[in-house]
């Protein structure tokens, strides 16, 4: 749907309009286009004590073609990023900013106390106003829960505090996000960093995302331009709207994708599997019969490497008003039903090992919504579902993780009264909605096989919502 005020704001009049009144000026924000670069411009490094991730970044960087600089406080950047091939420089100096970058990374791995903190001030102090529009600003630290020391966790967690507020403040559309890296986890960084150093991230930001050891095999991409080649993906809910999105997305990526929808939706989801090369599959996933029947097509196909959930319905009613069957309709379908799939999938083996499973929850289900708690159930319900099965699929070599879109622009919140409309779309960082293909891109870096030390993350699609916040 079209975001009259969006528009206004960036024509001449519009701007002078909004400035003069002290409106909120949202900026159109940079997505990702087919083959582009992952980072299109230079990036700062900076970091604290004795950062533990430079090697790692380094090789990043080198992989992606990404130019870097290093803050003054960082000297020992220059000879890291050197010894990898890289070409690099200095940033500013003696108090003074350097030239104008993309991307502000800040390795934290190294702060062992809350008094080792400046350093945080010290290069954000320096790099704020540095950033370019629609910019991005990635933290990384360690678990605080993997900590030895309880003042080590106390500065990793206080990292959280940092990522939140610079999200807030950044303004131009730049987000700013926090990467949690386990010890012995960091050669699985890349394909998290091509996700939030480049426009595919361009909703995602204020969120604690964490990195672990593999899950399975790591399996690097022959071409990162196509992580998904050679992949069986069923996406539910596939005929319109952030299912038709997440579809795309897959087979942009390379995958081949079964696209499924209730029999009522027929014909909308044949036209998306015949634009995307793929197969349509009409299905009652709330049906008993459901779980074998996916069980069989998978076989028949000789088995799947990704399932996302992102079918889901709503039956909105506050709770004095609201019908058992209701209740039920909807906790089945957003909830039971995913429990039962997945379950099924795994242990018949239809769900290859190195598998992944992404599910959709809503904003919802973290902060509860008047009117949706038959909703706002079965979605908290989905984060609880990944949260205890993890380590269970863990077992299997399968990820599981979820994400919680906030306010985005599809059919359904185009019929939702205006002036709650455009509370949505104001209420958050970014001053706008999202689009469905930032959830899709949010899912795709998910599915990647370079994903596999990714699990147990539930990652929200708000721009920095403030609802739930």
């Amino acid at each position: 749907m079209k975001d009259g005020y969006l528009d206004f704001a960036n024509s001449p009049m519009g701007a002078k309009l909004i400035n003069a009144l002290g409106l909120p000026k949202p900026l159109p924000l940079e997505r990702y286009k087919a083959g582009q670069p992952v980072i299109q411009g230079t990036v700062l490094i900076g970091g604290g004590g004795e950062p533990q991730l430079l090697e790692a970044l380094s090789a990043f960087f080198k992989s992606v073609g990404a130019q870097s600089l290093a803050h003054e406080k960082l000297p020992q950047w220059v000879a890291v990023a050197n010894k990898a091939g890289l070409t690099t420089g200095r940033w500013g100096g003696n108090g003074k900013p350097g030239e104008k970058v993309k991307c502000l990374v800040f390795d934290a791995t190294g702060l062992e106390d809350s008094t080792q903190s400046d350093a945080l001030y010290w290069f954000f102090h320096d790099a704020a106003r540095s950033v370019l529009p629609c910019g991005r600003v990635v933290i990384l630290g360690r678990p605080p829960e993997e900590c030895k020391s309880p003042r080590k966790a106390t500065v990793q967690r206080s990292l959280e505090g940092l990522a939140r507020s610079l999200g807030k403040e950044m303004k131009k559309g730049i987000n700013a996000n926090l990467v949690y890296v386990s010890e012995g986890a960091e050669g699985n960084i890349e394909s998290t960093l091509r996700f939030l150093l480049s426009p595919k991230s361009a909703y995602v930001s204020a969120q604690v995302m964490r990195v672990g050891k593999p899950v399975g095999d790591l399996v690097a991409p022959k071409d990162w331009n196509l992580p998904l080649a050679g992949k069986k993906v069923l996406v539910t809910g596939a005929s319109r709207g952030i299912g038709e999105a997440i579809a795309e997305v897959m087979a942009r990526d390379g995958a081949q994708v079964i696209c499924l929808d209730v029999p009522q939706a027929q014909e909308g989801l044949n036209a998306v599997a015949k634009k995307l090369g793929g197969t349509a599959l009409a299905l009652d996933i709330g049906a008993a019969d459901a779980p074998q029947k996916l069980v069989d097509a998978a076989k028949a196909q000789g088995g799947w490497d990704v399932i996302v959930h992102n079918a889901g319905i709503t039956r909105d009613k506050t709770i004095a008003n609201m019908k058992e069957h209701l209740w039920q309709l909807v906790v089945n379908v957003n909830l039971s039903t995913q429990e039962r799939i997945n379950e099924a999938l795994v242990s018949a083996g239809a769900l290859k090992a190195g598998g992944r499973i992404v599910c959709v929850s809503s904003i919802s289900g973290i902060a509860g919504n008047m009117g949706q708690t038959n909703y706002a159930v079965s979605k908290a319900g989905v984060i609880g579902m990944v949260n205890s099965s993890a380590p269970i699929f863990a077992e299997h070599g399968i990820t599981i993780n979820a994400v919680a879109p906030g306010f985005i622009e599809t059919q359904m919140t185009a019929a939702v009264p205006f002036a709650i409309r455009e509370a949505g779309r104001r209420m958050n960082s970014m001053s706008q909605g999202g689009q469905p293909v930032d959830v899709a891109e949010a899912i795709g870096w998910y599915a990647s096989p370079a994903s596999s030390g990714v699990t147990n993350n539930v990652i929200r699609v708000c721009g920095q919502s403030l609802i739930g916040a």
